[in-house]
């Protein structure tokens, strides 16, 4: 992956511009050409495959970036923490799971950027336990939820919420919005280098007709749903009930409530889960494999 070249980001807002307007000049790829140049470079180290693998998901680096410019740390820099991510999920990626590799290279995206933020703050003063960078990272999202939009401090009510939903003190919820006030948004308007107008956002969506791209992703959503959904199948009862509730929400049901609805040990809870999730990985993993055969032979 080292001998991967992308293109640089200059410092300053002219540089930003033209960085997006390079970056949305590489193509997009559909499923099959992914799947092949996948496999070539998983198969024979093919760089020129990764190259094209890389550089058709720059502009969704660029826009998980732009989602942490409210951090006062250069765009730039959060940019190209994001492209090692990028790299780093290319390196990794199996096309035999069946899932494209934007959904997979998300999560080292945001991992990778996340990373560099809290290197680059500090922590000692801003403190490490898993509870408070939960805050640092989720305040912002949060407040929109409970429309808390404005400017300056927070009322003591939307305070004293947001403490309860992210399970830190009032205190921390006080500091840390006022570390992070100065948000930035993606409709703040920009002016191009070519004397073109519009906002941040503009410039990570690309010209051309995008109706196939988003039929196809969702095409890819919903293939993923009813793979899980035909995995699932495969639990019984209990299996399903303790997977759903401990792998498929939001705020997943605690071992201690679960071992009491079904009077089991905690231990015992866990074991299932375990369990459940390897069975519900092998049958997608399976059902992946099986679909990729079937792309290859209609390409054939």
């Amino acid at each position: 992956m080292a001998q991967v070249k992308l293109p640089s980001i200059s410092a300053g807002e002219n540089g930003l511009n033209r960085y997006l307007a390079e970056i949305r000049k590489f193509p997009m790829l559909e499923p099959q050409e992914e799947y092949m140049l996948a496999k070539r470079f998983l198969e024979h180290e093919d760089t020129k495959a990764a190259h094209k693998l890389v550089t058709s998901h720059l502009r969704l680096v660029a826009k998980i970036a732009m989602g942490y410019r409210g951090y006062g740390l250069p765009i730039g820099e959060v940019i190209s923490e994001g492209n090692v991510g990028l790299m780093q999920a290319v390196k990794k990626f199996d096309p035999e799971r069946g899932f494209r590799l934007a959904t997979y290279a998300m999560w080292w995206i945001k991992a990778s950027i996340q990373e560099y933020i809290l290197r680059s703050w500090s922590l000692v003063k801003m403190g490490t336990t898993a509870n408070q960078k939960r805050l640092f990272f989720n305040l912002r999202k949060v407040k929109s939820k409970i429309q808390a939009v404005e400017d300056g401090d927070l009322r003591p009510d939307q305070v004293a919420e947001i403490a309860t939903k992210l399970n830190v003190s009032e205190e921390e919820v006080i500091s840390m919005n006022r570390r992070l006030a100065g948000d930035a948004s993606l409709n703040a308007p920009i002016r191009a280098s070519e004397g073109e107008s519009g906002q941040w956002q503009d410039w990570l969506v690309d010209d051309s007709d995008n109706q196939e791209d988003m039929l196809v992703e969702q095409d890819e959503l919903e293939t993923r749903r009813a793979m899980l959904k035909s995995a699932l199948s495969v639990l019984n009862e209990r299996e399903k009930r303790i997977f759903e509730a401990r792998r498929l929400r939001d705020d997943p049901i605690t071992l201690e409530d679960l071992s009491t609805e079904f009077d089991i040990s905690r231990e015992r809870v866990r074991q299932i889960e375990v369990r459940a999730f390897e069975k519900v990985q092998d049958a997608v993993q399976k059902a992946a494999a099986a679909r990729a055969r079937a792309l290859v032979t209609v390409e054939d």
